[in-house]
């Protein structure tokens, strides 16, 4: 008989399979903690609370922006058809300088008393050349300046229109001296003779925050009062779902610890009607074969004998079977002698198919009944899929901890054919149902239960339990 191996191959080993705990998708068989699920729906909450407050701000100043600048065209096209358009005269254009000068004066007067404001600063009458017939700061009239593509067309086709003043182009030099943004607004007017002028205000751009602000804290007001209305309207549904869920993770793990206990119930059962039944009678049915046998040697009948003899050896071996078999379905050394003998039990049927199995259990865990518990179960499935599936030659089973991080860990090594992950990863196949049972009782105990394999590979089993 060889001693135990290490069954992973040599060159790449198999990855590490977390087939229940937090390794794995299977999320739901966690224990489920108020506090860290009402803190992740508070936080979502609150993620989503802020998402919409700042895309409701951006949407509501892009509209207030909007709002503002049609504000300022339409102020600007009613002063340019009730102001500007009546105050124009055909002196204006007069070759007479004086004659010019005091309609200037007079246009001058009108622009003072009703345009300028604190909002407009600034008013140009342009020709379509680009000369400035008339602006309020009175260096610039007279001059000449190429208009843009978006005043020529508002010359062409008679249209109000609005943009940011470019306060580095030449014409808005005097603007450049209190260093604010403003807003041009301009529009054709047409003089006395026919002839068509461009109206020009410069707006200060402040208004338009102004009337932005007012508008987006109405909108955003209005916005966030409706989603945090909504959120408390939410509030129940999601305290009541919730609570559904915990009820149910509840439910759910009642009905894992009956399916257990009905199972051990029912292992408990067979064991005793095996042991009172079946093998009682085949201890008596051995005697009788045993006496059979010793009656025909007195009166010299050495075949009958033979045959007899053969007979009891058959029995008392079945005896040894099924007595193993016992201890394989219920072994009561688990609460009697404890956690080593349980293991060492298990090991038994091992052992005698010709399987050298080595345990390294310490006498005293330190573990719960219920933990013990739970190493001796999934070592049972473990070691009985080993005996009935690896075909192995040498098996390890260890026990270590608790170490520094309060983690106790059972490993379960065979040097077998393995097998291919897909049976067991997430979900195994039909005929694991005693594998799922422990899988899912691990997994409802908090543990963690891994397994490396590959076909050829030998099998290693990973229970790791936290304190």
């Amino acid at each position: 008989m060889t001693e135990p191996t290490d069954p992973e191959p040599e060159g790449a080993e198999p990855a590490w399979v977390s087939v229940t705990g937090a390794g794995t998708a299977r999320t739901f068989d966690q224990p489920l903690h108020w506090g860290r699920l009402v803190g992740g729906v508070v936080v979502l909450a609150l993620l989503v609370f802020v998402g919409v407050a700042a895309a409701s701000a951006i949407t509501a100043r892009r509209a207030a922006e909007r709002e503002a600048v049609n504000d300022a065209l339409a102020i600007t096209d009613v002063l340019g058809e009730s102001v500007m358009q009546p105050a124009l005269t055909d002196d204006l254009f007069s070759t007479d300088a004086t004659t010019r000068t005091t309609a200037l004066g007079r246009l001058d007067t009108t622009v003072r008393e009703r345009l300028l404001s604190a909002t407009i600063v600034r008013v140009k009458l342009w020709k379509p050349d680009g000369t400035i017939v008339y602006a309020d700061e009175p260096q610039l009239i007279g001059m000449r300046f190429a208009l843009d593509d978006e005043e020529l067309e508002a010359l062409e086709n008679p249209v109000t229109k609005a943009e940011i003043s470019d306060l580095s182009s030449p014409e808005n030099q005097f603007e450049r001296e209190n260093d604010r943004k403003l807003l041009e607004v301009y529009r054709p007017v047409w003089a006395p003779d026919g002839q068509t002028l461009l109206f020009e205000t410069y707006s200060a751009y402040d208004a338009v925050t102004a009337r932005t602000g007012d508008l987006t804290r109405g909108f955003g007001g209005i916005t966030l009062t409706s989603l945090l209305l909504m959120l408390v309207a939410q509030a129940p549904l999601t305290w009541a779902l919730v609570a559904r869920v915990r009820r149910s993770q509840r439910d759910r793990e009642a009905y894992l610890a009956r399916a257990v206990q009905a199972s051990d119930d029912e292992r408990r059962r067979i064991a005793a009607t095996l042991h009172d039944g079946a093998v009682q009678e085949l201890v008596g049915s051995a005697f009788l074969v045993a006496g059979a046998a010793d009656r025909a040697r007195a009166a010299d009948d050495r075949t009958t004998a033979q045959q007899l003899d053969l007979a009891a050896g058959s029995v008392r071996s079945s005896i040894g079977g099924l007595r193993s078999l016992l201890v394989d379905i219920y072994p009561p050394s688990l609460r009697n002698a404890g956690l080593r003998s349980a293991l060492t039990d298990l090991a038994a049927p091992l052992r005698a198919q010709g399987v050298s199995v080595e345990v390294a259990v310490p006498d005293d865990t330190g573990l719960p009944p219920e933990k013990e518990e739970l190493i001796f179960r999934v070592a049972q499935e473990c070691l009985r899929n080993s005996m009935k599936h690896a075909d192995a030659e040498n098996v390890q089973v260890t026990l270590t901890g608790p170490d520094d991080e309060g983690r106790t860990v059972l490993e379960m090594v065979d040097d077998g054919v393995g097998f291919d992950l897909g049976s067991v990863a997430g979900r195994p196949e039909e005929g694991h149902f005693g594998f799922r049972l422990v899988a899912d009782q691990a997994s409802a105990a908090g543990a963690e239960l891994l397994v490396r394999t590959a076909p050829g590979a030998g099998t290693r089993w990973r229970l790791e339990i936290s304190r």
